[in-house]
């Protein structure tokens, strides 16, 4: 599949069917977040494969009870790394982690519908519920939940805003 067409392709997925991924294709996933670009090359950022199903339930409570955040069979908690951010001062920390972060996601969703998966990109939850379920501390930022799985439904593509309201040529 070429990248165009997964960006094009790729849904919001909110349906799970109950059946495990292999694991070489959660390794290419990791590797998906780990070869992504990096502000700065900080790699600031994080990633816990949540696969218990107590800690997933906990998290879709978390997500302000978003029920289907726990029907995948994984949850991947995106966190920013303070601690790698702080050399860059608060922008480090304040922006670039999450740069960091946001683009590990992006490469990693793609690499998923690649698979045959489906995610959704959720930032609807309590951090610091977060942080307590997965036992943070405040060196890492939960910047996203990310529910990975097989699709049980497929949605239609939403509405997408002008290529002129979009975009602007100076």
């Amino acid at each position: 599949m070429d990248v165009f067409t997964a960006v094009k392709e790729r849904r919001s997925i909110r349906k799970f069917l109950k059946k495990d991924i292999p694991e070489e294709i959660i390794n290419k996933l990791i590797d998906a977040l780990i070869w992504a670009p990096s502000a700065g090359n900080l790699q600031s950022r994080k990633f816990f494969f949540i696969s218990d199903e107590k800690t997933k339930g906990r998290l879709a409570s978390a997500a302000l009870n978003q029920g289907f955040v726990s029907e995948a069979p994984v949850i991947v908690v995106c966190c920013a790394d303070i601690a790698k951010a702080s050399p860059y001062g608060q922008r480090g920390i304040e922006l670039y982690a999450l740069q960091d972060v946001s683009a590990s996601i992006m490469a990693m969703m793609l690499v998923a519908h690649e698979e045959g998966l489906g995610t959704c990109w959720v930032g609807a939850f309590k951090d610091e519920e977060v942080s307590r379920v997965l036992g943070l501390g405040n060196m890492f930022r939960p910047v996203a939940i990310v529910p990975v799985g097989y699709p049980a439904k497929i949605p239609r593509p939403a509405s997408r805003v002008s290529r002129t309201e979009a975009v602007e040529f100076r």
